[in-house]
C-alpha cells in the first residue's frame, strides 16, 4: 500500500451538486484540473444505480492515476475490490473486520478527536479525516474543529491526515499553514463556473 498517493487534492462528490446526468464529466473536469482522490457519497441512489456509479468511477480514476473512494457502503467495496473505501462513526466498531476483508486504503472520518485516530491507526487504517473546521454547506449541523488538530495529528500519527469542511479558497491559507496531507473539498468545487481551474487552484498548493 503506497500511502505516498494519498495526498493533494481529494473531492467528495454530493447527490445536489453532482446530479447524475452529469456526474462523470464533473468529476473527469476535477481530474483534469489534478484532483488525486475522488469520493462517492451517495446517500439518495439504490444500491444497484451506486454499484454502476462506482464502477464507473473507479474506472475514471484509474485512467487519471487517481484513487476511487466509495463512502460507507462496506460490503459493496468488498464485493467490488475498489481502491478505497471511507467510514464514519456508525462502521468505527467494524474497522477491525472490515480491514481483514478489505485490500484498498480504508478511510475514517476522526472529526475532532486524536484519541480515536490514534486508535484507528493500530488497527490499520490507512487515513484519517479531521473537520469540520468551518461552516459546511453540505453538513450545516457539524461541529466545528480548531485546525490545531491538523499539526497536531501530523506530529503524533504515522499515517495521512485529511482536512474536510467548509473549505474555501477564503480559508485555504490557514488550512494549509497546518500541512494536511489532503484537502477535501465539496461545495466549492462543485459550485464553481469551471471546476478543472478551481481544481488546479487547489492542486498547486501541493506541487513541489
Amino acid at each position: 500500500m503506497n500511502l505516498d498517493k494519498l495526498r493533494g487534492l481529494y473531492v467528495i462528490t454530493d447527490d445536489l451538486l453532482t446530479p447524475n446526468a452529469t456526474l462523470l464529466e464533473q468529476v473527469t473536469e476535477s481530474l483534469k484540473g489534478g484532483a488525486k482522490i475522488v469520493q462517492l457519497r451517495d446517500k439518495v441512489s439504490s444500491l444497484d444505480e451506486i454499484k454502476q456509479k462506482a464502477i464507473e468511477l473507479e474506472s475514471l480514476c484509474q485512467e487519471y492515476d487517481a484513487i476511487f473512494v466509495l463512502n460507507d457502503k462496506v460490503e459493496l467495496a468488498i464485493e467490488l475490490g475498489l481502491s478505497a473505501l471511507h467510514i464514519g462513526k456508525s462502521d468505527h466498531h467494524r474497522v477491525k473486520e472490515i480491514r481483514k476483508n478489505f485490500s484498498g486504503y480504508l478511510g475514517v472520518s476522526c472529526y475532532g478527536d486524536i484519541s480515536l485516530a490514534k486508535s484507528m491507526q493500530e488497527v490499520g487504517v490507512d487515513y484519517v479525516a479531521f473537520g469540520s473546521f468551518y461552516t459546511s454547506p453540505t453538513k450545516p449541523n457539524a461541529n466545528i474543529v480548531d485546525l490545531n488538530i491538523l499539526s497536531k495529528a501530523r506530529a503524533e500519527l504515522n499515517i495521512p491526515v485529511c482536512a474536510i469542511g467548509g473549505i474555501s479558497k477564503d480559508n485555504i491559507d490557514e488550512v494549509m499553514e497546518h500541512k494536511p496531507d489532503m484537502i477535501s473539498l465539496v461545495s466549492d468545487i462543485w459550485k464553481c463556473e469551471d471546476i478543472k481551474e478551481k481544481s488546479k487552484f487547489y492542486t498547486k498548493f501541493y506541487e513541489e
